[in-house]
């Protein structure tokens, strides 16, 4: 175990401009060669680094709490960067030992899945008695929040039992756990209200209330015309604005993520490069994710139209296997693509359905085993230009798919994958390009995908 003894002086390193230790005192230089560096390299210490890199680009003093690894040990660092006339200072003080990093208890991580699209919050203590009420409930909802503080939850809801004559929260009051689905209604009025919480522990590990949320409920044939209208379209101008305020700053993650994984600024410990590996494939899955919703609220527009053009099929899924060959190579999976010979004309928007068919052959590539082949065959069916991709997965219970085309379907949400949007866009786009996209496949036989689109024959 290494010595972290709290109460020494900082220990004071010099960089040059572009970044490289120039020199250290003793214990600020052995943290940085466990760490995989040297003098006359970068800062090996990742979060160290990214802070000198940070004053580099601002040409400003900034000053971080930071908790590194240090062997088997996780220390408390506070760091100061500044430039000066040699270049950087790093100024590196408290040298706390501490416990290993956990990961934030899964109680607020539900917390923030339950209140995430929550009408309002409520939180109480350990009796149920209410502790704070979001003010902006009281005008909307027809009670006074201030009033209600201090009263039994009782007070503010009518609770309705679970059809068996249970009741959620009190089950989860009883087991000290989250719950959701907890009918009632707002005591003297006409509102009904979905409630659900997660349990709050003190400092010393013991029940403190609940965090709790509260969902509107609607009856009859509004509530339902409400519930679809909700399910096929998102505000107006909401996912160009969500591109554009995490494009940036994912593109940003996912870059420097990259080259800590390349390690272009020096050597790293290999858990280090492995931890920046995930964290550039875990940004690229999100700003998939931003890709998806852009297009979901492009294509459930009622004024949303593609272009007509003539292409080439074939051309155009050689493209789409181009672009996955180094996922595939990555996967042991070989891409059986049209040859350079084969052309099948067909009508519809070049760039949607190349977007169509990187879907369909990268979901190919992810469900075949290593070792396994993805064939894509070009054929005319009637009018009919035909596009088909199978794979050697799994396969597809008929059971399912249908499933597989519904908006967020997912047949084993468990499994590794996307978002659940990929299969439902690429249907809606070629329905727009007056097409269809089909399914043939059956468990252990794989999956043949079939994208229709009007010939030029």
């Amino acid at each position: 175990m290494n010595d972290h003894r709290p109460g020494s002086p900082p220990a004071i390193g010099r960089l040059s401009a572009d970044g490289l230790l120039l020199d250290a005192e003793p214990r600020l230089a052995e943290l940085n060669r466990r760490a995989g560096g040297a003098p006359g390299q970068p800062v090996a210490v990742p979060q160290i680094a990214a802070l000198v890199r940070l004053v580099q680009r601002l040409n400003i003093a900034l000053s971080r709490s930071i908790v590194a690894a240090d062997g088997e040990d996780d220390i408390a660092l506070s760091v100061r960067a500044e430039p000066d006339e040699l270049g950087i200072r790093l100024e590196v003080g408290g040298w706390q030992a501490g416990a290993p990093w956990e990961a934030e208890p899964l109680s607020r991580r539900e917390a923030d899945f339950l209140r995430a699209d929550a009408d309002w919050l409520w939180t109480t203590d350990a009796a149920l008695h209410l502790t704070q009420v979001s003010d902006h409930a009281g005008p909307r909802f027809g009670f006074d929040p201030q009033a209600v503080l201090g009263q039994p939850i009782t007070r503010l809801f009518v609770l309705n039992d679970d059809g068996d004559g249970g009741f959620p929260i009190l089950s989860a009051l009883a087991a000290q756990a989250w719950f959701d689905g907890q009918e009632a209604a707002i005591r003297g009025t006409a509102h009904r209200v979905r409630l659900s919480a997660v349990p709050r522990i003190d400092a010393q590990g013991q029940f403190a209330g609940f965090d709790g949320a509260a969902h509107s409920l609607r009856d009859g044939p509004a509530a339902a015309a409400a519930v679809e209208e909700a399910s096929t379209d998102l505000p107006d101008g909401f996912s160009r604005r969500i591109g554009r305020a995490l494009r940036d700053p994912l593109g940003r993650i996912i870059a420097n993520a990259d080259s800590m994984s390349a390690q272009t600024e020096g050597p790293l410990r290999d858990d280090y490069v492995a931890y920046a590996a995930d964290i550039a494939s875990a940004g690229r899955h999100l700003l998939g994710l931003v890709d998806d919703l852009e297009d979901l609220s492009a294509i459930e527009r009622a004024d949303f139209e593609v272009t007509v053009e003539e292409l080439d099929l074939a051309d155009v899924a050689r493209r789409a296997a181009g672009l996955l060959a180094v996922r595939a190579a990555q996967g042991d999976v070989r891409i059986d693509r049209p040859s350079f010979d084969d052309s099948l004309p067909a009508s519809g928007e070049f760039r949607r359905v190349l977007q169509i068919l990187v879907n369909l052959i990268g979901n190919a590539v992810r469900y075949s085993p290593p070792g396994g082949t993805v064939w894509i065959r070009m054929e005319r069916d009637g009018d009919d230009a035909a596009v088909i991709v199978a794979d050697q997965g799994k396969g597809i219970a008929v059971a399912d798919q249908e499933r597989i085309f519904a908006k967020f379907g997912r047949v084993d949400p468990t499994e590794a994958g996307g978002s659940g949007l990929g299969l439902y866009i690429a249907r809606r786009l070629a329905r727009a390009m007056h097409g269809d996209l089909l399914v043939d496949s059956a468990p252990g036989q794989g999956a043949r995908f079939v994208l229709l689109l009007p010939g030029r024959f």
